[in-house]
């Protein structure tokens, strides 16, 4: 049996060898941010408009939706809920479209969750 010489061993190729560690990465996928959808107060769009709109597009019960409502006639907005960027975005301009149907200046945003 050989000694090894003093000083470092010289590195091996082969990672399989006795006395190396094989160290796999472990990669961190991030959840994707979530964007509230708010609805904004106006002095125009029907409390009941506001209320259907919430259960067609947010899949809201009424008495949630109602709930949601009030939040936007007495705080200035309300959330409707929080949903990837493309999602929220896609809800927003659903809502638009049809408040402008009906002659309503309903205005949503999507903002990123904090």
């Amino acid at each position: 049996m050989t000694l090894p010489p003093d000083g470092p061993l010289p590195p091996r190729d082969d990672p399989d060898e006795e006395g190396d560690l094989a160290v796999e990465q472990v990669k961190k996928t991030q959840k994707p941010r979530r964007w509230k959808v708010l609805f904004h107060n106006d002095d125009y769009t029907t409390r009941e408009f506001v209320v259907e709109m919430l259960m067609q597009h947010f899949d809201k019960d009424e008495s949630e939706a109602t709930f949601i409502m009030l939040s936007v006639h007495h705080r200035g907005h309300g959330v409707a809920g929080l949903y990837p960027k493309d999602v929220a975005e896609t809800k927003v301009e659903q809502v638009h479209k049809k408040a402008r149907a009906r002659g309503f200046p309903l205005r949503l945003s999507a903002e990123p969750e904090e």
